[in-house]
């Protein structure tokens, strides 16, 4: 009798969340790229951020090209910083708040060096308050923004390459 009256309302609540539409959000939003093969030119084709693209644009069946040659468009990603300023202080002069900022510049051109992403920068910012009493925590928590950053980051040159259009061809 008391397990009913648990089941009862999660099976209540599991119909209620099916019909409002409510859905878990999939991996990106349905992208459909203008080109089928892609080469991703970089200064550290190790960094985080390549790795990740790499393989989310792998999941969308752009196969990754070993050069720009043979690849119909090349994404270059030009820099990618990370920074952190103060942005308050305690009255004892202690550090209560960062700005976590973090910065990709990236361009896309095809063989011919047309521009189909122009040079453009995705510029993300993100707030950490700071504790001096819980400095292991923070770091960690540092760490997990900076790489939402890069996750929202890679997000967004998706959705740039998915806008992408050819150059139109002179007359």
């Amino acid at each position: 009798m008391r397990r009913n009256l648990l089941i009862l309302p999660l099976l209540i609540l599991t119909l209620l969340l099916a019909a409002c539409g409510f859905h878990l959000r999939g991996q990106g939003g349905g992208f459909t790229f203008p080109f089928q093969t892609l080469f991703i030119l970089s200064p550290n084709a190790n960094a985080s951020l390549i790795v990740d693209l790499k393989r989310t644009v792998q999941l969308y069946n752009i196969k990754l090209a070993d050069s720009s040659a043979n690849a119909q468009l090349t994404l270059h990603i030009v820099s990618e910083t990370m920074s952190k300023q103060i942005l308050s202080l305690s009255d004892a002069g202690r550090v209560r708040e960062y700005q976590l900022n973090y910065r990709v510049s990236l361009r896309a051109y095809d063989i011919k060096l047309d521009e189909w992403v122009p040079a453009d920068e995705i510029v993300l910012q993100r707030y950490l308050s700071y504790d001096n009493t819980q400095v292991l925590a923070k770091e960690m928590e540092e760490t997990l923004l900076y790489q939402d950053m890069r996750n929202d980051a890679v997000q967004q040159i998706l959705r740039r390459l998915s806008l992408a259009k050819a150059p139109p061809s002179p007359p």
